[in-house]
């Protein structure tokens, strides 16, 4: 309908032309270039349809900025009600990125196998755990009775119909061994230690349980729990959080809370190790498994609003961000509904918002991306909470303003932050 208008209506026109050159030439011109430029906008309105259809988003120069922003508040808005605080000081970080490829990362035992490895379609590099095997990391620090763990999970299956063994994991008290102790991979259990068991299956049938032990004696055992959802993240990273708060324990899949036990840890336990168990009997290693990345463990709880209402400075790392960039990942919500929140509660309050990078990458790039992660904070407090964009204000100091050794994993996870200043 829309062709036979445009053609109609230059075939209206076509006689003031035709005295610059044969009129039925002209005509068939016009025909052949109207029919073009219809033929490219319906089959562009049908690459929509479809992309709409399998969920692609198109993106071009002009809309890239608004897509990415869009992108990132729908993602922080399925985290709405994630209330997960990374703890104050980070004791442990490694992302695999200095270990070799195909060799366990330095430092770390095992009574099996594993390596580091790539996987098609995620960045950075993946500890990939296999079947009958237990690992501990090359944590050194002891943790103090508040603090969290996180890391990210990838169900990886290549051949749809291998069944996945069980993954095993959990913190634990070394006691009197050293944290990465061969004893510890026979018994984890021999002081403390948490064991949640995950196996993953299909047609809805996921489920879980959780068991903490106090010197080989079961502390306590929950009920199996059903968690069919599981199989929508066979091969898509999964972002694993644990928080400890006394004996409080309270464990989370991406945003759903799993767990929130109140007296699940013994007082007084001195926890110092994070350690992963995978058990046999699934398909072969490698059509399935399991691999994990960007561990970081803190200590402390952090006091938002006394240090940005009384202190004037609120500092956290646990606002994160894709590699390079300055989209924020959906697991950044708790922290940021909790500045959200004190900022709603003082509706005096202003603050200036301030990115710091590791010394990864040349200065100008650093402070580049620094000035952008906070005004994609700033974005997101406006778009997503409802902060009003004159109580806020953004800037960026690169790495030039470290609070930890850049020489460490460590240090470089801690100077990448975010800090919010009391104007």
């Amino acid at each position: 309908m829309q062709r036979n208008l445009i053609i109609i209506l230059l075939v209206t026109i076509a006689p003031f032309l035709v005295q610059a050159q044969n009129g039925s030439g002209l005509l068939n011109k016009i025909k052949n270039k109207v029919n073009n430029r219809v033929d490219k906008k319906i089959d562009g309105e049908i690459d929509k349809t479809l992309d709409k259809i399998e969920g692609k988003e198109q993106t071009t120069a002009n809309n890239s900025k608004t897509s990415e922003a869009s992108s990132v508040n729908n993602g922080l808005q399925s985290f709405a009600k994630y209330d997960f605080i990374p703890g104050e000081q980070v004791i442990y970080s490694n992302d695999f990125a200095a270990d070799a490829m195909g060799e366990l990362p330095v430092g770390w035992n095992s009574n099996g196998t594993g390596a580091v490895v790539t996987i098609n379609g995620l960045a950075g590099k993946w500890a990939q755990l296999n079947q009958n095997s237990a690992y501990l990391t090359d944590n050194k620090d002891s943790l103090t009775e508040n603090f969290t763990v996180e890391f990210d999970l990838v169900l990886r299956r290549t051949n749809p119909k291998a069944p996945f063994p069980m993954l095993v994991f959990g913190v634990l008290a070394s006691g009197t061994y050293e944290p990465a102790a061969n004893e510890l991979l026979k018994d984890y259990t021999y002081t403390f230690a948490t064991e949640l068991k995950v196996q993953p299956y299909d047609n809805n049938a996921s489920h879980m349980h959780l068991h903490t032990y106090n010197e080989r004696k079961k502390y306590l055992t929950t009920d199996i729990k059903k968690f069919g959802v599981l199989e929508q993240y066979f091969n898509k990273v999964i972002h694993v959080a644990m928080q400890v708060q006394k004996e409080r324990l309270r464990i989370w899949f991406n945003e759903t809370k799993l767990y929130d036990l109140p007296k699940a840890i013994v007082a007084g336990s001195i926890i110092n190790q994070l350690y992963f168990d995978v058990k046999r009997y699934g398909g072969a290693d490698a059509e399935v498994g399991y691999a994990i990345g960007n561990i970081k463990m803190a200590k402390g709880l952090p006091d938002t609003r006394h240090k940005l209402i009384e202190e004037g400075t609120f500092s956290t790392t646990g606002i994160l961000f894709d590699v390079n960039t300055a989209t924020i990942k959906p697991e950044s919500s708790g922290v940021l509904k909790e500045i959200a929140d004190v900022l709603q509660q003082h509706a005096q309050l202003r603050v200036k918002i301030i990115g710091h990078t590791d010394s990864d990458g040349s200065d100008a790039s650093n402070l580049e991306l620094s000035k952008k992660r906070a005004e994609a904070v700033m974005q997101a407090l406006i778009k997503n909470y409802g902060i009003d964009r004159s109580r806020l204000e953004s800037d960026g100091k690169g790495e030039s303003v470290p609070v930890g050794d850049n020489k460490t994993k460590e240090g470089k996870a801690q100077n990448r932050r975010v800090e919010f200043i009391k104007q």
